[in-house]
C-alpha cells in the first residue's frame, strides 16, 4: 500500500510526515559532519500494515494513555469509551494517532495538518504545525472541542527514540507514579525516596521494563546518544507537566519519553490531575521542541 509522505529538508535536518498514519513522523534525521544522515527518532519501517506505533512519533489527542472503568464520569454523567486497539482492555491514547490527517498548508519548512476525531463522548478537530529548523523541530498541537458539551481534554506527544549501549537520559521531576499489571496507577513516590527512579543527574536506561509517569517534570530532558543516533534536548510547554518513560528491556532498540498533560487514567483520578475542562468551542494547545544544537552533539 502506497501512502502519502510529506518530506521537508534543509541543510542540516530532514523530516518525513505520514498523514494517513495519524499525522505521525516517519523519520527525523540530522546531518553528521561526515555528511551522512543519523536519526533523532527511530526511523519508520515503511510497512503501513504494522500500524502507527512503528513511526518515529505519534500525537496523543484527546487524551493520553489509558482510561479504566470503561469510561469516566463528568458533571454527574458517565461517558463510556470502548477499547480502541486490539488486545487492549482499555481505550488508549485517544484516536488522533488512528486518524487520517489532511494537509492544510505548507510554507517552506512549515507544514500544517488537521483531522477530525470522535472517541467516546469526544468530538474534536485537531491541528498540528511542524516547523523544521536547521537546529530543531517545533511541533504545536491544538485540539478544538466540538462535542457540544464541556469535557476534560488532554494532549501529548509520543516520540520513539533510538536506544543503544551509549544512551543516557537526564531530566528532573518530583515524583513517579507506580503501575499495576494492567498499567494503571497504584500510587506515587517522591523521587528523593526512590533513587533508582531518579534521572536528575543523567543515567543509563534501566535493563528491565519501565512504563511510568513522572509528575512535577521540569519540562526539559536531555538524551545523550552513542554512535549511530543524534543526541537531543526535549522541551515542552508548561501545560505538559508530566512525562512518561517507556522501554521494555535492555534488548529493545528504542525507548519513549512522552511529554503529556496528565498522568495515566487521570479521568478516573481525584481532581483529574492535568486535565483541562474545555467548554464547547474552546481550544487547548501544547507544544514540544526537539533540539540538536551543537551543545548536545551528533555522534
Amino acid at each position: 500500500m502506497v501512502v502519502e509522505r510529506i518530506d521537508v529538508e534543509n541543510s542540516k535536518a530532514r523530516l518525513q510526515l505520514i498523514p494517513a498514519l495519524g499525522g505521525g513522523i516517519g523519520r527525523l534525521d540530522v546531518r553528521h559532519p561526515s555528511a551522512e544522515w543519523i536519526p533523532v527518532l527511530r526511523p519508520w519501517n515503511g510497512r503501513v500494515e504494522d500500524g502507527p506505533f512503528e513511526l518515529g512519533c505519534n500525537v496523543l489527542v484527546p487524551f493520553s494513555n489509558r482510561i479504566s472503568r470503561g469510561g469516566f464520569e463528568h458533571d454527574g454523567a458517565f461517558h463510556p469509551i470502548p477499547p480502541n486497539l486490539a488486545g487492549q482492555p482499555f481505550p488508549i491514547h485517544g484516536d488522533g494517532f488512528q486518524r487520517c490527517w489532511r494537509l492544510l498548508a505548507r510554507n517552506g519548512e512549515t507544514v500544517e495538518l488537521e483531522c477530525d476525531g470522535a472517541i467516546g463522548p469526544f468530538r474534536y478537530r485537531a491541528r498540528q504545525v511542524f516547523t523544521l529548523w536547521p537546529e530543531k523541530l517545533d511541533i504545536k498541537l491544538t485540539v478544538h472541542n466540538m462535542s457540544g458539551q464541556p469535557l476534560p481534554f488532554g494532549i501529548g506527544f509520543h516520540p520513539w527514540f533510538p536506544r543503544n549501549v551509549g544512551t543516557r537520559l537526564q531530566f528532573s521531576a518530583a515524583e513517579v507514579w507506580l503501575e499495576d499489571r494492567e498499567h494503571l496507577p497504584t500510587g506515587r513516590r517522591k523521587l528523593c525516596e526512590v533513587p533508582d527512579w531518579n534521572f536528575g543527574d543523567g543515567r543509563a536506561l534501566p535493563d528491565q521494563w519501565i512504563n511510568n509517569a513522572f509528575g512535577g517534570w521540569a519540562g526539559e530532558a536531555v538524551i545523550m546518544q552513542g554512535d549511530g543516533a543524534a543526541s537531543v534536548r526535549i522541551s515542552a510547554s508548561d501545560n505538559l507537566g508530566y512525562a512518561l518513560l517507556y522501554t521494555p528491556n535492555a534488548d529493545a532498540d528504542f525507548f519513549c519519553f512522552e511529554p503529556v498533560s496528565h498522568p495515566v487514567d487521570a479521568h478516573n483520578l481525584a481532581g483529574g490531575p492535568g486535565l483541562r475542562i474545555l467548554e464547547d468551542g474552546q481550544e487547548l494547545t501544547g507544544s514540544m521542541t526537539l533540539e540538536w544544537e551543537e551543545a548536545y552533539g551528533t555522534r
